[in-house]
C-alpha cells in the first residue's frame, strides 16, 4: 500500500513536531519545513502528496508560499496537490484570502488533532481519486464529463465535436480543464493565461 507524504510547513516547532507525530501514527510519511523558502525546497526534493501550511512565518509567509506552489504546478513536472492552510489568523476575511491564493481548506488554531487528520484523509482520497489532474492521459487528453481537451491538438471537443475558440479562451479552457472543482480568483487566471503580474479590485 503506497504511504502518503505530507509536507507541514511551520515555524512554531512544538506545533510542527505535535502534527507529524499525530498523522505519522495515521500511517502518513511526515516532511518539516519552518518556513515558506523551505517548504518549496522540500517540494522540489520530495514527492509531496499534500500540504500543511502555517500564514504568520519569517521570510516566506504562507499567503506567499501558496501561490508560488500554484505557480509550481505551472511546470511540465508540476504536480496539482491539496493545501490546508492551519493558522492562528481565524478571522472570515483570513480564510477567505487564504482560499483565494489557492488554498483548498483552512483550519484555525488550536486545532483538533483528530479534525485536522479527517481533513487530510479527506483531500488526500479526492487527490488519490482523480490521479494528478494536472496531467493528460497517454493520449494527452484530459475529460471531464462531455469535456475533452486534446493538449496536443489545443483543441476542446464536446460531445466529441471540436469547439471553435479564440487563443485566450483556448488558454483558460485548458486551465480549468487541468484542474476541475479549483475555483481562480481572476488575478490568478490573469497571471496564469496573459503571464502578467494580476491585480485584486
Amino acid at each position: 500500500m503506497e504511504i502518503n507524504h505530507v509536507l507541514i510547513v511551520e515555524d512554531d516547532k512544538e506545533i510542527r513536531e505535535g502534527v507529524q507525530i499525530y498523522l505519522q501514527s495515521q500511517g502518513y510519511k511526515v516532511f518539516q519545513a519552518a518556513d515558506g523558502i523551505e517548504g518549496l525546497e522540500v517540494l522540489e526534493k520530495e514527492e509531496i502528496h499534500l500540504a500543511i501550511i502555517d500564514i504568520m512565518m519569517p521570510r516566506m509567509n504562507g499567503y506567499e508560499a501558496t501561490r508560488a506552489i500554484r505557480h509550481m504546478e505551472n511546470r511540465p513536472d508540476g504536480k496539482n496537490i491539496p493545501i490546508i492552510v492551519l493558522s492562528a489568523k481565524s478571522e472570515d476575511t483570513d480564510k477567505v484570502l487564504g482560499l483565494s491564493m489557492g488554498a483548498d481548506d483552512y483550519v484555525a488554531k488550536p486545532y483538533n488533532p483528530q479534525e485536522l487528520a479527517a481533513r487530510v484523509k479527506s483531500h488526500l482520497r479526492r487527490y488519490t481519486s482523480l490521479g494528478d489532474i494536472h496531467k493528460a492521459d497517454d493520449d494527452g487528453c484530459i475529460t471531464n464529463g462531455r469535456l475533452e481537451f486534446h493538449t496536443n491538438e489545443r483543441v476542446l471537443y464536446v460531445d466529441k465535436e471540436p469547439v471553435r475558440l479564440t487563443a485566450t479562451e483556448t488558454k483558460i479552457m485548458e486551465l480549468l480543464m487541468k484542474y476541475p472543482g479549483r475555483v481562480f480568483p481572476a488575478e490568478e487566471i490573469y497571471e496564469r493565461v496573459w503571464n502578467e503580474q494580476g491585480y485584486a479590485c
